[in-house]
């Protein structure tokens, strides 16, 4: 097939990239560097199956010649405001990716006959009252708090890519994605792995904002893009969790961070209470993705860090 894929030079993006290629497949990766990082794609030049389209998908696209498959995967990622790091001054362009960017690419398939796939969010579930999440759970978001132009975005562009697929008879396919982590990850995204792993390796304590209970569920990338690549061969249309779900807290995750890189100094609790849009748990419910498309992840969360690590310390060449 020919694959536009959007936010090709993002984290997963660039590792879905690869896959695709792998597989056979040829991929025009569009991207505008606004958070994807060129150097994820380097290894690219040259190859036959790849080519690039420098633009922002919130902007009209065109791409000459059939396309098969959309996948549209650019957007900032998900603020966090406790974050030491910050989160990227970008929450225009975020809602723009979400909005603007899903119609445009949806009307890049629908130009094209194209089958389409979005990534989305576990975030659409917010701070969840019912756990663990399934997809048929409607969420509790705050639609107006710091990270709603985040989670709004990606419930707009799910609510659209159905749309879509019922009014214009799309071929659409919606991915519900949850933390993931490891190789060309951002090392300033301000999200929980890419700072733990950067204060162990400098010997730091690690801080944690809020009690260190509230828990995450880390799937390794390897493991997500095998979930996304089946979804994407599949002929399923509504949403579908693909992550691990093994619940972590973050104090669980800190003190192994510790224990793999053998950082002795600890941790430090910033805030004895957690931000009150901070969701508490985070855990997928994936018996659909277990059911529909034989998938589960493979890699401990041990495992996937000792994979994780190195990249990190290389790129702060310590």
């Amino acid at each position: 097939m020919r694959i536009l894929l959007t936010g090709a030079a993002g984290f997963l993006g660039s590792h879905l990239t690869d896959r695709l290629i792998k597989e056979g497949h040829e991929v025009i990766g569009m991207d505008n560097f606004i958070t994807g990082n060129q150097n994820n794609l380097e290894h690219l030049a040259g190859n036959k199956n790849f080519s690039f389209i420098r633009h922002d998908v919130s902007n009209f696209i065109f791409v000459p010649g059939k396309i098969d498959y959309v996948l549209h995967f650019a957007s900032p990622a998900s603020p966090n405001p406790a974050s030491p790091l910050g989160y990227p001054n970008l929450p225009i362009q975020t809602m723009k990716a979400g909005a603007l960017g899903t119609h445009n690419s949806l009307g890049v398939a629908r130009a094209h006959n194209a089958k389409f796939l979005l990534a989305s969010t576990s975030e659409i579930y917010g701070d969840p009252q019912e756990h663990p999440q399934k997809e048929t759970y409607r969420g509790h978001v705050d639609p107006i708090g710091a990270r709603s132009v985040y989670d709004e975005a990606k419930r707009f562009a799910e609510a659209l890519t159905m749309a879509y697929h019922r009014f214009h008879n799309i071929d659409t396919r919606i991915v519900r994605i949850f933390n993931t982590y490891g190789p060309r990850m951002r090392l300033d995204d301000g999200r929980v792995v890419p700072n733990f792993i950067q204060q162990s390796l400098r010997g730091e304590p690690l801080t944690i904002y809020g009690d260190g209970e509230q828990t995450r569920s880390f799937c390794y990338v390897d493991d997500l893009i095998e979930g996304i690549f089946r979804l994407m061969m599949s002929d399923f249309h509504e949403p579908v969790n693909i992550g691990n779900p093994s619940e972590t807290s973050i104090l669980e995750f800190a003190n192994l961070v510790n224990e793999l890189i053998g950082n002795k100094a600890g941790t430090i609790i910033k805030m004895a209470k957690r931000l009150g849009n901070d969701p508490q748990r985070r855990q997928p419910d994936i018996t659909r993705a277990k059911t529909i498309l034989q998938w589960e992840p493979g890699v401990s969360l041990k495992n996937g860090l000792g994979k994780t690590i190195p990249y990190f310390k290389a790129k702060l060449n310590l």
